[in-house]
């Protein structure tokens, strides 16, 4: 019997009869007893930097920019954290704004927020959400020397003290998330996010899950955080269950680096070998849309190797009950998928074309399609999934059967991914299952 996640719930299921289900999980660490007394003493010995209480002071216009609704960064603990560091240093609540970074996801509702920070510092606070598409709103900080424009959130770029919190964890495009990304992307520009995500990045060899060197998303994003002056971040590692197992703060780059380490041993996980099809679990928040659940797909798919075979099926549980997405990236996904006749040309146009931010995961998700069928069970938007070019079923049988049909044979073997976000498979030959 296998277990996966599916919204704040699970489907157990066992594979059918003559297909071999290989569990594959990340490495096991232990959780952190104390989230919060593990976030005082990481602030009390910040990594490369003065403690947050000394780099403050009074007077001091301070932004701090925290995740959103789609990460679960457990925000509630560290930005408290942060604020209490504020208020020893004598920062007055007025100088503080919280800006939630959203990137081109749909603004947080206040009950999200709620959940986020707490309903004290809520009422407490100036709290922000980040308009990427209000000129307005943003500054302007000039081009890396790969051309991509480094465009921010004004609250972010002109504050005297800018703090960022964040999850290291395995991403598509920055190799690892976290550090410089809550900034760069959450609080980014249209403008600057359609660069980073455009086809020229996304198709370069080096913009690939758990890479850092010479991936020029990461560069381009680092080179943002630097230039909007983010000071000092609160960053954790967490299990597949969610839980946190290391958290350290300081300078950006240098904390961020040391949370890496922590992240590659525990999310970097050995397989011997690619497999006919996987099971990839996404469960809550991810999995509220196909926008951010389709990410365990494209994840498993871009692993180092293909943790699926080309001809192969992921099937991906999830209920996804805001269809697509609500977002402006979300809507942007959704229409681009329904445009497509088929992935080949949707590819091609695309990068001929280009296309605007949010687009990217068509795009993406046009590389997986390309080579493998993406099978959604259990959505309660079965024709949403239809019209993006993947296929609904039912539950976990049907899904079988359908992959089965597939590739013309039941003697199938799937590799069953509880947690496909926080797990990377690499494909070691030689490896026992």
């Amino acid at each position: 019997m296998f277990r996966v996640p599916f919204g704040r719930s699970y489907i157990d299921f066992d594979p059918p009869a003559g297909m071999r289900g290989v569990l594959v999980t990340s490495r096991t660490a232990t959780p952190l007893p104390d989230l919060a007394g593990a976030v005082a003493s990481a602030l009390a010995a910040p990594v490369n930097s003065h403690p947050l209480r000394d780099l403050a002071r009074p007077g001091l216009k301070v932004c701090l920019v925290f995740t959103d609704a789609t990460r679960s960064s457990p925000d509630q603990v560290l930005v408290p954290a942060l604020l209490a560091e504020l208020e020893r240093a004598g920062v007055r609540d007025r100088d503080i704004t919280l800006l939630c970074g959203l990137g081109l996801h749909r603004p947080a509702t206040v009950e999200e927020l709620e959940t986020k920070l707490g309903a004290s510092v809520l009422k407490r606070f100036r709290v922000e959400s980040h308009r990427p598409l209000d000129p307005s709103d943003l500054v302007d900080l000039g081009v890396t020397t790969q051309g991509v424009p480094l465009i921010v959130n004004r609250l972010a770029a002109e504050a005297d003290l800018l703090l960022a919190t964040g999850l290291v964890e395995p991403h598509q495009y920055a190799g690892y998330s976290g550090g410089r990304k809550t900034v760069a992307i959450g609080a980014g520009g249209e403008a600057m996010i359609a660069r980073t995500h455009g086809p020229e990045m996304v198709d370069h060899p080096g913009t690939r899950l758990g890479r850092l060197e010479g991936n020029p998303f990461h560069e381009a994003i680092s080179a943002a955080a630097r230039r909007a002056g983010l000071k000092f971040i609160l960053n954790v590692v967490q299990d597949e269950m969610k839980r946190p197992v290391a958290v350290l703060a300081g300078e950006p780059e240098a904390t961020f680096g040391r949370l890496v380490q922590a992240a590659r041993k525990l999310y970097e996980t050995p397989i011997p070998r690619q497999f006919d099809l996987a099971v990839a679990g996404v469960g809550h928040p991810k999995d509220a849309n196909i926008y951010q659940a389709c990410r365990a797909a494209s994840y498993l798919f871009f692993a180092p190797t293909s943790v699926v075979r080309e001809g192969g099926a992921i099937i991906l549980p999830a209920p996804t009950p805001e269809g697509a997405g609500q977002g402006l990236g979300e809507k942007r996904f959704l229409e681009t998928m329904r445009s497509a006749g088929d992935m080949t040309s949707l590819l091609a146009k695309l990068r001929r074309t280009g296309y605007p931010p949010g687009a990217q995961r068509a795009f993406i998700m046009a590389k997986v399609m390309e080579k493998i069928e993406v099978i959604v069970v259990g959505s309660e938007t079965p024709e949403i999934v239809r019209q993006v070019h993947m296929t609904p079923a039912r539950d976990m049988d049907e899904a079988f059967r359908l992959a089965a049909r597939r590739m013309g044979r039941t003697g199938l073997e799937a590799a069953v991914v509880p947690q496909a976000l926080l797990t990377l498979p690499i494909v070691t030959p030689g490896e026992s299952d």
